[in-house]
């Protein structure tokens, strides 16, 4: 395997995890916004890591397995923090919610893929749409703080929930599909 410039951005994300997690609990008032800015950084890789990879002719089957593994790793661990300095019946079924499907959704692929159906379960606009909400909102609740009078956290956690509400939909988008594929009513 021959490291390329987008593989060594996902590689540079899974660093980024404990980077965030260690910011995160800094004892001082600018943890939150670095964490955020941190996870920013990570959200702007992911998207730059695809772009290179189609642009500069570098996709690979290792960086077809690490960018969503990548990204899983980042989300589950943000939502983690997030739900242990706020713990809440809401946040922490938003975070069972993401982390439930992720954790479905990856496996369908697989399974998908070993019976030759990879590209019936692929990334949909609904889970880009999803993937965006998500990612606004974890940057939002990592930051915390209000910001020019905006309650921050609590814009946040509205969108933690079209987050986790879009990602329950197009789970069951993907499954139908799936049972689709296969012959079988879902």
């Amino acid at each position: 395997m021959r490291l390329t410039l987008p593989n060594i951005l996902t590689l540079v994300r899974v660093a980024m995890i404990p980077l965030l997690a260690v910011v995160f609990y800094l004892p001082v008032d600018w943890a939150g916004p670095v964490a955020a800015a941190i996870f920013a950084i990570a959200g702007l890789t992911d998207w730059l890591d695809g772009y290179l990879a189609r642009r500069l002719g570098q996709e690979s089957p290792f960086g077809a397995f690490l960018d969503p593994v990548a990204d899983k790793l980042m989300v589950a661990v943000a939502l983690v923090l997030i739900l242990e300095s706020h713990p809440s019946i809401s946040v922490a079924l938003a975070t069972a919610v993401i982390i439930s499907r992720e954790i479905t959704i990856s496996a369908l692929r697989e399974w998908m893929a070993e019976i030759g159906q990879r590209a019936v379960v692929k990334v949909s606009m609904v889970g880009k749409v999803k993937t965006t909400a998500q990612i606004v909102a974890l940057i939002l609740l990592l930051y915390g703080q209000p910001l020019a009078g905006v309650p921050v956290y609590q814009v946040g956690l509205v969108l933690l929930w079209v987050a986790a509400g879009l990602t329950l939909y197009s789970m069951v988008l993907y499954l139908r599909a799936a049972f689709r594929a296969i012959g079988e009513s879902p």
